[in-house]
């Protein structure tokens, strides 16, 4: 493995030789190019890592995510064209993550930022060159969407999806321990959906019901009021940032999370940096939730994405969805859908981010 694989704890390297015990050496020159590297310095956690509200377990990158993508992919298929699509599937993501889809008012379907994947891939002369080598056209590995093991729609199973769940359940919500993975894993198939359309599902209806009773415990934790709240303060951070022109929007493909945190920190405009300090000390405690509005504090009202998964799987000779064949996997689903958000949420302190209609003096 490369030295970036080697900077990984021990749990993650164990966690990507579950993904796929022998690791494809070909993949490591798209890996260690510039455009992927950056990727480290984002966090998957899309700001969250930044406040005492959060306490994950440890950092875990975009760049990560990417390559355990792209090993799930590996795994199933071994196609080479459909594995690079899922590693490059996040080369276009901005800093802090979807908290700039929070930020462009796409804080429902988190897709605001996919557009700039091509003309990165293209702008690249390391990546060029190397799928001029292996005889691969850019728009074969630009969308992996195209893909429907890559990726494809809510609640269906793709590699995207069950790797940050996989992912999400070590570091941040501690559902799963490595066996618990490598059991799931192992009973992960291809089968053909209602569709037709080939996508990632369970051999075994028990083992279905365990891997969806474990995430339903993961799945709040993407939705729930102060993740919302967190990236919606993030998204209004940056924002009032470029609004005063101490960040520009190109800086978020560039820079990492600490470089823009370092910028905020030092930032001239003293309102700002101290409401984002204020936020780094933040805790549970510090959360304003209500059906009702408070204008003395920093108070927004946002929706989510309603992450979670509906798997295929093999019941009885046919393929099923598990919600229509398990009474306890359709509870738990049901259970996280009907989950009570609040309309309101805020911090206990003041902040009211910039607009182009009312731009502050510095403070």
């Amino acid at each position: 493995m490369n030295d970036y694989l080697n900077t990984l704890n021990d749990e993650i390297k164990n966690y990507l030789k579950i993904l796929s015990p022998k690791f494809p050496e070909w993949l490591l020159e798209y890996i260690n190019t510039p455009e992927m590297l950056r990727l480290d310095g984002i966090g998957m956690s899309c700001g969250t890592l930044y406040t005492k509200v959060y306490n994950d377990k440890y950092y875990y990158s975009s760049l990560t995510h990417s390559i355990a993508v792209a090993l799930i992919i590996w795994n199933f298929t071994h196609d080479k064209k459909q594995t690079i699509a899922g590693l490059f599937h996040d080369i276009a993501t901005p800093t802090f993550k979807h908290c700039i889809d929070f930020m462009n008012g796409d804080s429902e379907h988190q897709e605001s930022t996919e557009e700039r994947t091509e003309q990165i891939i293209r702008n690249s002369i390391e990546i060029m060159k190397l799928l001029d080598r292996d005889n691969i056209k850019i728009e074969e590995i630009s969308d992996y969407h195209i893909y429907p093991i890559a990726d494809n729609d809510t609640p269906k199973l793709s590699s995207d999806r069950f790797e940050y769940t996989l992912s999400g359940g070590i570091y941040q919500v501690r559902v799963f321990e490595l066996d618990d993975i490598e059991k799931y894993y192992n009973n992960i198939t291809i089968l053909k959906n209602e569709e037709g359309i080939p996508e990632l599902g369970f051999k075994d209806l028990k083992i279905c019901e365990e891997f969806i009773h474990d995430i339903s415990h993961l799945w709040p934790r993407w939705i729930e009021d102060e993740d919302r709240l967190c990236m919606q303060f993030i998204a209004d951070i940056i924002k009032s940032m470029n609004i005063k022109g101490f960040i520009t929007i190109d800086d978020l493909y560039t820079l990492s999370e600490k470089e823009v945190i370092q910028l905020i920190e030092n930032c001239k405009d003293s309102y700002t940096k101290y409401a984002f300090a204020k936020f780094q000390t933040a805790t549970r405690k510090s959360v304003y939730k209500s059906d009702l509005p408070n204008n003395k504090i920093y108070c927004t009202s946002v929706k989510g994405k309603k992450r979670y998964i509906n798997p295929l799987v093999n019941y009885k000779g046919k393929t099923c969805r598990i919600k229509e064949v398990s009474s306890i996997a359709s509870e738990n689903i049901d259970k996280y859908l009907n989950m009570k958000l609040h309309k309101y949420i805020g911090f206990k302190f003041d902040f009211k981010p910039y607009t182009l209609d009312n731009k502050k003096d510095t403070k």
